[in-house]
């Protein structure tokens, strides 16, 4: 089955464990993350480490050790999280980033652009605060 829009695994594993992390009272380990999240320890591990590089988390050593917020969840966004997996999301003018169209009027009329400036927009305005606040 084809999907318009599609979250990677990594980015995916990363918003929802910023989530649980931010929602922690302590440090949390990844093999409990990997267990609630049903996710693959691995993986886990190298996407929380890039949160680390991203100064997003501060990992901790030893049996009390784990991940624990490094800035205030009102100062991340959804947007923040998931450029530091994926990069920053570019606006295409062309679905095919093609820079010679042979029609004169987008066959798509903007639509990739528009739905790329709304993905990015609702991300941007979703802090982890509030998924702390509110139930989901």
């Amino acid at each position: 089955m084809a999907k318009i829009v599609h979250l990677s695994e990594a980015a995916s594993l990363a918003i929802h464990a910023m989530v649980l992390i931010a929602k922690s009272d302590t440090h949390i380990n990844v093999n409990i993350l990997a267990q609630e999240m049903g996710a693959s320890r691995n993986h886990l591990a190298k996407v929380l480490q890039q949160l680390v590089k991203h100064n997003f988390l501060k990992s901790v050593r030893g049996p009390s050790g784990g991940f624990v917020l490094n800035i205030e969840p009102s100062e991340i966004t959804i947007l923040d999280i998931y450029q530091a997996i994926e990069g920053k999301i570019e606006t295409p003018n062309c679905p095919l980033d093609r820079q010679i169209c042979p029609f004169e009027k987008c066959l798509m009329g903007g639509m990739v652009s528009k739905v790329t400036n709304q993905f990015k927009e609702y991300f941007e305005e979703q802090t982890l605060e509030r998924f702390i606040k509110e139930p989901y």
